[in-house]
């Protein structure tokens, strides 16, 4: 673990102690205290970055004159020079980081984390804020940071399992639900990590799935989805998270159809990752009932919301998990750049989709 720094800064909202990376007895007491904590913005998470990717840790706790507290998770590509270096909260593909509010946030205070982070040395600063609170940080967010609009699909556990089903869940999930039932559906939850290597075997069946359907070559497929999700990932994921890291696996006839990987932190449960042999859970519809049976323990543990993730609006996925009752609310990001880096790398992915005659899925 780095060293922490520790800084006094002048800020909108009086002299602030920066210190960094943040205090991790302080960062899970804030965590513990702030009730819209998600895991994905536990220290647990930032250490599976770091344990399967290039990056360290380069959290921020503020400590302000009026005695509030507030984490920031960030990380860093530690092997670049910091001009180079981009700090990010979290990098693509590992979801919503932002900051842990505890006592709520200021203006003043959101102005100052913005302040803050613009005068970092890094290349390019970018923070993915939960849907809690995102109306404070957009008033906050100086015109030099840019918006990357997101949203998170989430189902509110209000009322119980029973109230789900059948008042929420859609026609369509029951009636995929009971079939799944009726064809006897073997279904399994992992909390151990054992089922990381079928996990994986499916979601390189995925792969091929979506490279079909997506007009793209298998070897580019694997190559970008394998450089968003590498072989390890889940694994690291399990051995930090333990019985908080559950791998639901669907089998039909004993060979494996459908699984998603469910998170939890307190009252919040995320489904974080699916695979499938489609030919396999389709006709049996194997991962309805996954979903189905997440929630309904979601339900049971006491959580109050279930994170579904993202989707892209009007997609077939988006319809999907609407079926579960899920509602999309806005998740922004913010970022800025001192280089057009950015810029450069979504007009090299336009050109290769072109001329691969990509169609997004």
């Amino acid at each position: 673990m780095n060293t922490p720094t520790e800084l006094l800064i002048d800020t909108v909202a009086g002299p602030a102690h920066v210190t960094t990376p943040a205090p991790r007895a302080t960062w899970w007491d804030l965590a513990a205290r702030d009730p819209d904590t998600g895991v994905t913005q536990t220290p647990a998470w930032l250490d599976c970055l770091c344990d399967s990717g290039p990056y360290r840790d380069a959290s921020r706790l503020y400590a302000f004159p009026d005695g509030s507290r507030i984490v920031l998770p960030l990380v860093s590509r530690g092997r670049r020079p910091r001009r180079l270096d981009a700090e990010e909260s979290w990098p693509s593909g590992w979801g919503i980081g932002g900051p842990l509010t505890p006592g709520g946030v200021t203006p003043e205070q959101a102005r100052s984390l913005f302040d803050d982070l613009a005068h970092r040395p890094a290349l390019r600063v970018g923070v993915r804020f939960r849907p809690q609170g995102a109306d404070v940080w957009e008033r906050a967010a100086p015109g030099t940071f840019r918006l990357e609009a997101h949203t998170t699909q989430a189902v509110d556990l209000d009322g119980g399992f029973g109230t789900l089903w059948q008042h929420r869940f859609h026609t369509r999930v029951r009636r995929d639900v009971k079939r799944a039932e009726k064809a006897r559906v073997d279904v399994e939850v992992d909390r151990t990590g054992r089922l990381v290597p079928v996990f994986q075997e499916l979601y390189d069946q995925s792969i091929e799935r979506w490279a079909a359907q997506q007009h793209e070559p298998l070897a580019l497929a694997r190559w970008r989805r394998r450089r968003e999700f590498p072989t390890g990932r889940l694994a690291a994921v399990a051995a930090r998270l333990g019985a908080s890291c559950a791998i639901w696996m669907a089998w039909d006839a004993g060979e494996p159809a459908a699984s998603i990987v469910v998170l939890r932190h307190g009252p919040h449960a995320k489904f974080w990752r699916a695979a499938m042999n489609r030919d396999v859970a389709h006709p049996v519809r194997a991962t309805p009932l996954l979903y189905r049976l997440a929630i309904e323990e979601s339900c049971e543990q006491g959580c109050r919301i279930f994170d579904m993730g993202e989707s892209a609006p009007g997609s077939s996925l988006e319809h999907f998990k609407a079926g579960f009752g899920a509602v999309s609310h806005p998740s922004p990001r913010y970022w800025r750049e001192r280089l057009p880096v950015s810029s450069a790398e979504r007009a090299l992915r336009t050109a290769v989709k072109r001329a691969i005659r990509f169609r997004d899925a």
